[in-house]
């Protein structure tokens, strides 16, 4: 079934619970041989649960810089973000790592799947970090690859599947402690049109049914025009 949303929004999001995330005039540079380089600029938008939202931009527009930021992997020089009612500006890495832990999920445009390991045993990997129980998350993993479609390849290894179907068994690695927050870094760029439409159909139908706000950095107006709404990032700024 298609979940293509209508032409997606820009602008401020709808009005209704507050926001998962919120980016507030978020700036950051780099200083490189003594000379500083700007990458963002004032950046600001919110994202809520159950939305799904595209950021789009021209390579070196700082959609990666901002992703990382977004997912804790890197903080802002200035400006304020938010995440789930916590200011993660100030926070010192070991909180940063729990709350990337607990409440994010990342899906790559390279699947980074386990080479000699199952889609099962790749699936249940945030899990044994977790330190939840061999049984618990076996069956986790094994719920999460039928929900996906691959409830017949749970023994498969990545060499077996399709690119389409790796990055399916990565979008339920994403998914495996429930995270508010999925951020999608071009999920379909290694892909073809029909997996990278069935990427999107899983991704979107995945976050609904979770709640889950999802992030989806792409270069594909195709993908974009998924979205609930799109963020535009043009030289550092978002629009």
């Amino acid at each position: 079934m298609s979940l293509r949303a209508p032409a997606p929004e820009t602008g401020a999001p709808p009005s209704g619970p507050a926001p998962l995330l919120s980016v507030e005039e978020v700036t950051r540079h780099f200083t490189v041989s003594g000379d500083r380089i700007d990458v963002l600029h004032d950046c600001t938008f919110q994202v809520r649960r159950g939305e799904v939202v595209a950021i789009v931009g021209q390579s070196g527009s700082g959609k990666s810089t901002l992703l990382n930021i977004l997912g804790l992997l890197d903080k802002p020089s200035g400006g304020a973000y938010t995440f789930d009612g916590v200011d993660t500006t100030a926070l010192g890495e070991g909180r940063r790592s729990w709350l990337r832990g607990e409440g994010i999920g990342f899906v790559f445009q390279q699947f980074h799947l386990l080479e000699r390991r199952t889609a099962l045993a790749n699936v249940a990997v945030p899990l044994v970090i977790a330190g939840v129980p061999l049984l618990t998350r076996r069956a986790r993993a094994r719920e999460l690859l039928e929900s996906v479609g691959l409830g017949h390849r749970l023994h498969s290894e990545p060499h077996q599947l399709s690119g389409g179907e790796q990055q399916r068994v990565a979008l339920a690695r994403a998914l495996s402690r429930d995270p508010g927050l999925v951020l999608a870094d071009e999920p379909t760029g290694a892909l073809d049109a029909a997996s990278s439409t069935m990427i999107m159909d899983q991704l979107l139908e995945q976050a609904r049914i979770r709640d889950s706000a999802v992030v989806v950095v792409t270069h594909d107006p195709k993908v974009a025009a998924r979205a609930d709404r799109v963020v535009e990032l043009v030289e550092g700024r978002t629009r």
